[in-house]
């Protein structure tokens, strides 16, 4: 494959299936994606490969499609062009084409599950001919392989042509069952909760460091039950058998746990909101962006655990 390829034969529908492909590692993935079968997928890679006469994919059994390093080059080029495109489109088409498309959204999995997922639901009623995916997952997304438009991390990004701003501050407290408290030793001072139990994160697996909280707060505590997900820690300290810091967020409202020593054991982490430099130009990235940004000023205090309601935006 070793000829050159003129600008007649590279067909910005192949380009855009490459790229489905490189984001999901799967022809299957990426017809999904695309809404067509496998076979469409595997030919428009071929049909680009054998245009630009280079080989763009190694096929593993464990990791899918992984790109060679032809690929690698074409991915970028690949990427500005459909940023440049879609920009065209909108600034072309004005505010109708604008406030269509795709938007995809990674969030750390509580504040996706609780915050995020309610607060599109109410966009996405407004502006129909927008579409989003929502990620929120126990692990960092990566907007440098497109594995999402938006990103709301616990950390701000140290490098990278990000726009990136901070979204909100929210807080955790640790929180225990009524049933608990009434059958163990009172708890009234931090030393007091020595020899409790309590669940946590797995530390060799935890995405982040900001998640270490409770090594920070009970050096040497003992945990018997640990998780990546916060989820599945709040249902665990659910039953009643052992002590877990969560967001207040999270807890909001659930009479089954109670604060435990709320103004001496509590915790204030940051989310920050970013998406890659090229994608300032599409509006339905920075419209969510900033839809997103009054959503957490209405509910900082529900975020800092002082309210217990999560409200929506009224949208004209």
């Amino acid at each position: 494959m070793q000829k050159s390829a003129s600008l007649e034969q590279v067909k910005w529908d192949d380009l855009r299936f490459f790229l489905e492909v490189a984001r999901t590692r799967t022809a299957t993935g990426a017809a999904r994606r695309l809404g067509v079968d496998y076979t469409t997928v595997s030919r428009r890679v071929r049909a680009l490969e054998q245009a630009l006469g280079a080989l763009l994919f190694e096929k593993s059994r464990a990791a899918g499609f992984v790109l060679t390093v032809e690929g690698q080059r074409l991915l970028g080029h690949a990427e500005t062009l459909e940023s440049t495109l879609q920009a065209a489109c909108e600034q072309v088409s004005g505010t109708r084409l604008g406030l269509s498309g795709h938007v995809r959204i990674g969030c750390t999995e509580g504040f996706g599950s609780y915050f995020v997922t309610a607060q599109m639901s109410r966009f996405l009623e407004r502006y129909p001919h927008i579409s989003a995916d929502i990620l929120p997952v126990p692990h960092f997304v990566s907007l440098s392989r497109r594995e999402a438009d938006i990103a709301i991390t616990l950390e701000r990004p140290e490098r990278g042509p990000y726009v990136c701003s901070k979204l909100a501050d929210y807080r955790l407290r640790l929180y225990a069952t009524p049933e608990y408290l009434a059958a163990h030793a009172p708890i009234e001072t931090r030393e007091d909760l020595a020899g409790h139990p309590f669940i946590t994160y797995v530390e060799d697996l935890a995405f982040s460091p900001k998640l270490l909280y409770l090594n920070d707060l009970l050096p040497g505590a003992m945990s018997q039950l640990r998780s990546t997900s916060v989820i599945a820690q709040y249902q665990a300290a659910l039953q009643g058998r052992a002590l877990a810091i969560l967001p207040c967020f999270l807890v909001a409202g659930d009479s089954r746990l109670q604060a435990v020593l709320p103004d001496e054991v509590e915790v204030t982490r940051q989310f920050w909101i970013y998406y890659s430099e090229d994608l300032r130009r599409l509006k339905r990235i920075t419209l969510v962006a900033e839809y997103l940004h009054r959503c957490a000023d209405l509910n900082r205090g529900w975020l800092m655990g002082e309210e217990h309601r999560l409200q929506v935006p009224t949208l004209e």
